[in-house]
C-alpha cells in the first residue's frame, strides 16, 4: 500500500470521525432542546391549572360569602372567618397569577389579565366593596366563567393542545343555578 493510499485512508476514517461527532454534536443539542421546551411546558401546564384552581377557590369562597350575606344559605363560618379565607385565597391568587406572568404566553397573558379582573368583581360584590343585585352577581359569574374557559383556550394554544373549546361540539353553557327557594315549596317533589 503506496503513501497516497494510506494518506487517503487516514482521510477517509477523520473524515468520518469528523462527521460523526457532528452528527452527535447536533443530535445531543437538539434533544436537550426538545427536553428544555417539555420541561417548561409541564411547568406551564402546572401554573395553567394551578392559577384557574385558584381562581374557582376565590370564587367558591366569595359565593359561600355572598349567600351567607345575602340569606341565601346558612354557614357554619361567621362572616369575618369566610372574608379572612376569602382574602387568603386571593393571594394565592396573586401569586399563580404571578407564575402566569413569568410563563405565559403573550395571549395566556392577556387572559389572565381579563379573568382576573372578572374574579375580582365577584369578591368585591361579595365583600360588599361594590354594591349590586342578585342579577348582577350572577352576571359576574358568568362573565368570569366565560373568562375561564377563555384562559383554558389560550392556555390550550400554548402548550400545542389540539382541538378547541369554542366549536359547534363544545356551546355555549349558562350557570347551573338550583330552583328558586319558591318553586321548591310550591312542587313538592322537587
Amino acid at each position: 500500500m503506496g503513501a497516497i493510499e494510506q494518506l487517503v485512508t487516514v482521510a477517509a476514517v477523520l473524515l468520518g470521525a469528523l462527521t460523526t461527532h457532528v452528527t452527535n454534536h447536533a443530535m445531543e443539542r437538539n434533544r436537550n432542546r426538545v427536553m428544555l421546551l417539555t420541561r417548561w411546558d409541564d411547568r406551564k401546564l402546572d401554573a395553567y391549572e394551578g392559577y384557574v384552581d385558584t381562581v374557582r377557590a376565590c370564587i367558591f369562597l366569595a359565593v359561600q360569602l355572598y349567600e351567607h350575606k345575602e340569606g341565601l344559605r346558612e354557614s357554619e363560618m361567621t362572616e369575618r372567618e369566610m372574608t379572612a379565607a376569602l382574602a387568603e385565597a386571593g393571594r394565592h391568587r396573586g401569586r399563580a397569577f404571578e407564575r402566569i406572568m413569568l410563563l405565559g404566553g403573550d395571549d395566556v397573558v392577556e387572559a389572565a389579565h381579563q379573568l382576573n379582573a372578572a374574579a375580582l368583581q365577584i369578591d368585591w360584590q361579595a365583600t360588599g366593596r361594590i354594591a349590586g343585585t342578585l342579577e348582577e352577581w350572577r352576571e359576574r359569574n358568568r362573565i368570569t366563567f366565560k373568562e375561564i374557559n377563555e384562559f383554558h383556550e389560550a392556555a390550550r394554544v400554548d402548550l400545542g393542545v389540539q382541538g378547541s373549546l369554542k366549536d359547534e361540539s363544545h356551546p355555549e353553557r349558562d350557570l347551573l343555578l338550583p330552583p328558586s327557594s319558591a318553586s321548591q315549596r310550591s312542587d313538592p317533589a322537587a
